[in-house]
Formats: C-alpha cells, sequence, structure tokens
C-alpha cells in the first residue's frame, strides 16, 4: 500500500448515526474483551459489544475504514469517547470520578473535555490511522476551546510489582502540577509498588508504557496522583491531564498544525 492509498482509506469523524455507534461498540468489545480480557456489566458476549450508560451522552470520534463495507458492520476501526464538560450536566457525572477525585480539574472552572475508551482494529495500528483521530480531536479541541483535556489511560493487567518500572517513571518525572493533582480513588497510600527515582531505568519503564500513554507525555500532559487497579477491565489506570494553555510552544504548534491539517 503506498502512502497515498494509506491516507486515502482512512477518515475520522464524529459518529452520526446508530450504525457507526454499533461498530464502535463492536470495536470496543474485540479490543478491551476479546485482546485484553476485561468484562463486568457492561459487556454483552451475546452480541459482542461493549457499552455503558454514558455511551448516549458522549460524542464518539471515529476512525472510519473507506474500503470496509458499512453493510457489514466494521467500517470502524478506531475510536475515543468524548464528553465536553458542558455535556455532562445531562449524566451529572465524568465517567473517570468513578477511578480518580477530579475535584482540582472541577474547581479549575477552567472547559474540560474527559477522553476515553480509546482504541484502533489490530490490523490498523501502527499506520496513518491514530494521525487521522488526533487531527480529528485536535480539530474538537480548537473549535469547543478546550483548555484541559483529561481521562484514564490503562495498561494491560492488574499486577503493580510488574508495572513497577513505568508507575514508577510517570510518579517521579511527569506528575501533574498541584493545581491539577487529581488523585486515584482507593490508591494504595504506602505506595510499596514504586521504585526509588534512582533505581527507574528509564528504557525500560518506556518500554512497557503503551504508546497512547507516551504520546500525551510527549505533547507536554501529565498523570495524576496514584493508580487505580480495575480488576473488571484487567488494568491499571493513571488519570491523564493535559493543559493545553501550559503546552510548550513547540508541542503547541505540532498539535495545532494536526488540527489544521486534514
Amino acid at each position: 500500500m503506498t502512502k497515498r492509498q494509506a491516507e486515502d482509506r482512512y477518515t475520522a469523524r464524529l459518529a452520526t448515526d446508530e450504525a457507526d455507534i454499533a461498530s464502535a461498540l463492536r470495536l470496543r468489545y474485540r479490543v478491551f474483551v476479546t485482546e485484553l480480557g476485561a468484562d463486568g456489566p457492561g459487556v454483552d458476549h451475546v452480541l459482542q459489544v461493549e457499552r455503558d450508560e454514558f455511551d448516549a451522552v458522549f460524542d464518539h470520534l471515529v476512525l472510519v475504514d473507506r474500503w470496509a463495507d458499512p453493510a457489514q458492520g466494521e467500517h470502524v476501526v478506531g475510536v475515543y469517547r468524548l464528553l465536553p464538560c458542558d455535556r455532562m450536566r445531562q449524566i451529572g457525572r465524568f465517567y473517570s470520578a468513578s477511578e480518580f477525585d477530579l475535584a482540582p480539574l472541577l474547581a479549575s472552572g477552567r472547559r474540560l473535555l474527559e477522553l476515553g475508551r480509546s482504541c484502533i482494529h489490530a490490523d490498523h495500528r501502527g499506520g496513518t490511522g491514530m494521525f487521522h483521530l488526533w487531527n480529528a480531536l485536535a480539530r474538537y479541541v480548537i473549535e469547543r476551546e478546550i483548555e484541559i483535556l483529561f481521562g484514564a489511560a490503562s495498561f494491560p493487567g492488574t499486577d503493580l510489582a510488574r508495572l513497577a518500572a513505568p508507575l514508577s517513571l510517570l510518579h517521579h518525572a511527569h506528575l501533574a502540577p498541584p493545581a491539577l493533582r487529581v488523585r486515584a480513588l482507593g490508591d494504595d497510600p504506602a505506595r510499596q509498588h514504586l521504585l526509588p527515582a534512582a533505581q527507574v531505568d528509564r528504557r525500560l519503564a518506556l518500554a512497557q508504557t503503551p504508546a497512547l500513554i507516551k504520546a500525551y507525555l510527549r505533547l507536554g500532559g501529565y498523570v495524576g496522583d496514584g493508580v487505580f487497579v480495575d480488576h473488571a477491565f484487567n488494568t491499571t489506570d493513571v488519570c491523564l491531564v493535559m493543559d493545553t494553555a501550559a503546552m510548550s510552544r513547540k508541542h503547541k504548534d505540532f498539535y495545532v498544525r494536526k488540527g489544521e491539517s486534514a
């Protein structure tokens, strides 16, 4: 496949109809349930969809494979779930409030956007698909004058000892400033899984860090304090926080340029 063919294959946009949503929910099942072993009340093994009560309120940013047949229901190959603060009032809370104390963000008085349920079909990773999603997300943020992006981001598995290196690196090098420092609910106050900063092998830690988390860190993002172990989803979650006003000029130019490029 040529670069131009890859560019022409995808488009990223907000879901426009029930067919888009249904395809997105099936994709989430494929990634979160089949690949990562998630389970819980929102998992429907018969219909093979993953959903919850927030889906009716969130915007769904979908990556569409133009080569797929929409009639087969598999045209959505990537998804982001977005909840701007003004829409949050319809359901009364942000999704990640069940895992993190969001009081610092809520008290900031700034325009918030919660991100979640981000995933891409295994056959479409490592190419231009993620760039299309980032372009569309940047446009969404710019058009709505969003000031702070946040949301839970996951490490596969719940073994904190195995995740000690990346979690320690995030804690020591990428902790959010106090004014934006959300805290994980039920986090172990002893932090027994954390290594001293001097013992963290940065190279190993980054190798164990999911690509999406590394992408936010490169853009100047932070993590909140502590982790939430989600046994139902078989993940260990951190809260990513990005202050668009505090981005370095280099990062902001990249972000805005991406938002204007497609």
